[in-house]
């Protein structure tokens, strides 16, 4: 199957990432009248440049993920770098997470900077094609450079939400007798926080399709992947709970969410798994009538 475009998909990305360079520019505007303000979001923004240049060792560190050579995992090795040369692309950092989670994720600022990391419970709970399903979802992320995109469009909403945090110790710049109040870049940076709040989760969901569609474009079986996502969300029940508290809140990383309530549902970073599914079946009928 080779590598097409989905260009109903890429269209719904497009309106969104349309839709957030729009809020942020009227965003930019209105902190414009507050110098003080815009201090902070330049020394934020330096802030964000470090974690950008640095987010692959960052994301593994902050996961527990441990890089390891080819003599301690030498078919996953081989199986990222088989995965890897179909994909053409550079083969990534490969790590593993000691977790019971039965998981995976890729971090990295470009093709060239990338890490692919799965839990030990993932590899004790996939056989081998559906390992090689998850792995080329993973890569596809990184041919798709999601972390970079994701990375970008999530800027100025921390930067919203910062001041929405703090921005009572914030004051005006010079003499405020002809601007607004503070409290209007306030209120307007919640506005712009929740709106790119829930456009970025919509393209988070996006984008993990585009990364279906890409696993599938990779290893040839989308029913392998199809497989392997039903083996992690069934097994993400015979977890322990302190295992889901410490994983949780890297969500946004892995192939499949940890479900905690209604909340995580309203706004999921993910697709319903369902429907994940019944789009990679959808592939195979294609495939095979092709």
């Amino acid at each position: 199957m080779k590598w097409k475009a989905d260009w109903g998909l890429r269209g719904r990305m497009a309106l969104t990432m349309f839709l957030l360079f729009a809020l942020y520019i009227v965003f930019i505007g209105i902190l414009s009248q507050y110098a003080s303000i815009l201090g902070i979001v330049l020394v934020m923004g330096a802030f964000s440049v470090g974690q950008f240049f640095f987010s692959d060792k960052l994301t593994l560190w902050s996961m527990g993920a441990k890089e390891v050579s080819e003599n301690d995992y030498p078919e996953l090795h081989r199986m990222i770098g088989r995965l890897s040369q179909q994909a053409d692309l550079p083969k990534p950092k490969v790590a593993v997470v000691d977790s019971r989670v039965p998981n995976a994720f890729a971090t990295g600022r470009s093709q060239d900077n990338a890490a692919v990391a799965v839990t030990t419970g993932l590899l004790r709970t996939l056989d081998s094609e559906e390992l090689e399903g998850v792995l080329a979802h993973e890569l596809a992320h990184v041919k798709n450079r999601d972390m970079m995109v994701m990375t970008i469009a999530s800027f100025l909403s921390t930067i919203a939400f910062l001041v929405v945090r703090w921005g009572w110790m914030f004051g005006g710049g010079g003499d405020n007798r002809n601007q607004a109040p503070v409290w209007v870049a306030i209120v307007a940076s919640l506005v712009v926080w929740v709106v790119s709040f829930l456009l970025i989760r919509a393209l988070s969901r996006y984008r993990e399709f585009a990364a279906d569609r890409g696993a599938a474009s990779i290893t040839g079986k989308p029913a392998a992947l199809a497989s392997a996502l039903m083996t992690i969300d069934s097994g993400m029940s015979k977890v322990p709970k302190e295992d889901i508290r410490q994983q949780s809140e890297m969500n946004a990383f892995f192939i499949i969410p940890i479900k905690s309530g209604l909340i995580s549902k309203l706004f999921s970073t993910h697709p319903e798994t369902e429907t994940r599914i019944e789009r990679l079946r959808d592939l195979e009928r294609e495939m095979e009538s092709a």
